[in-house]
């Protein structure tokens, strides 16, 4: 049976083999069975789930992780999660590495956020408790109407990086903008390195189409009141691209939480290497390497990204031998037998600062 102590137990949300994986990697460092559980697609696309043992009164964790088809990922996760509440469980948790739509926290144009809309699913579908890992912004905790355990994969890039790049003394830290600096410095002043930020390097901003903003005052044939002049802000210019530290003879470690589109990782790769790094690496938390992505950094002055396994990425890998993979579910089992236990998360966050 998979009881543990004082009855929990710990799902699969998806049959993919990389959460199954991570899930079994888990189970086993935790001592219990995985829960029986059938998840899959009918010939229509609708997703059935399948509980195939009573967890009435029972502590259920959810594992999910987020393979490419994000959208059946989460309907996975909220089906099985109502199926469980449906089926008495007293507290479903989930346990999900890398949350989908992250990026998508805040308002832009006339769109919406899309977090925040997730935040609510869940919540409704009966989840209780989350447990992820190195939110995009650590505000989107503010979302749940729940607790949320934002845990962190830097003590494990910071030890990769200790224990597989060679003289690892001669690196400097790299932001690949401004906005990741403060992720960068995290780094930088735990291995008592440098800091390089990168500045005026493209990056995403709102395009000038026409959404309203230069539209001009109506003007109206009546003796009402008048459009107001407001005035006008000045446009931004970006500045050339800068290297703002010294990389020369140096190897260059760029750190950020999400490598996705690595076209900026690429340029910035390229621009490091012109300035005299002759070693560039790339650490990220999420590796979700989207489209051409390998292929991409297969043929770039990348030498290395290293990824953690919060995100299924075994295809990307077999197209590019340059992306490692590091092993956290050792702390995801220990958050699971934390919460369970009712013990303190302080351990997980030691050394770690609320603005880190």
């Amino acid at each position: 049976m998979n009881v543990a102590k004082g009855g929990y137990r710990v799902f699969s949300a998806n049959s993919t083999p990389a959460c199954t994986e991570l899930s079994k990697k888990i189970t086993e460092r935790l001592g219990v069975e995985l829960g029986k559980s059938v998840v899959y697609q009918e010939s229509n696309r609708e997703t059935r789930v399948e509980i195939k043992e009573s967890v009435r009164g029972q502590t259920i964790f959810i594992i999910q992780t987020i393979p490419r088809d994000v959208n059946t990922a989460i309907m996975e996760l909220l089906i099985m999660a109502y199926a469980l509440k449906t089926s008495c469980a007293k507290n479903i948790i989930g346990v999900i590495p890398y949350f989908p739509y992250s990026k998508q926290c805040k308002m832009r144009k006339r769109g919406s956020i899309v977090c925040k809309l997730l935040a609510s699913m869940l919540a409704k579908a009966g989840l209780t408790h989350i447990i992820t890992m190195d939110l995009h912004q650590k505000e989107i905790q503010g979302f749940f109407a729940f607790p949320v355990d934002n845990l962190r994969a830097s003590p494990f890039l910071v030890q990769y990086i200790q224990e597989e790049i060679p003289d690892y003394r001669n690196a400097i830290i790299v932001a690949k903008s401004p906005s990741a600096a403060k992720r960068a410095q995290s780094f930088a002043e735990r291995l008592r390195l440098g800091l390089a930020v990168m500045h005026g390097e493209a990056q995403c901003s709102e395009s000038d189409m026409a959404d309203g903003r230069h539209s001009p005052p109506c003007v109206r044939n009546t003796f009402g009141h008048s459009g107001l002049e407001l005035p006008l802000m000045m446009a931004k210019e970006k500045p050339p691209i800068t290297v703002v530290g010294d990389v020369g003879g140096r190897i260059a470690i760029i750190v950020d939480d999400i490598i996705d589109d690595v076209e900026d990782f690429v340029a910035t790769a390229e621009i490091l290497k012109e300035r005299g790094a002759y070693k560039i690496y790339v650490m990220a938390t999420h590796g979700l390497l989207s489209a051409d992505a390998p292929r991409l950094i297969e043929e770039s002055a990348i030498d290395e990204v290293v990824v953690t396994n919060t995100v299924p990425h075994e295809v990307q890998k077999l197209q590019c031998p340059k992306i490692k993979t590091v092993d956290v579910s050792m702390i995801l089992a220990e958050a699971i037998r934390r919460i369970h236990n009712g013990e303190s998360m302080a351990y997980l966050f030691r050394n770690i600062t609320v603005d880190d």
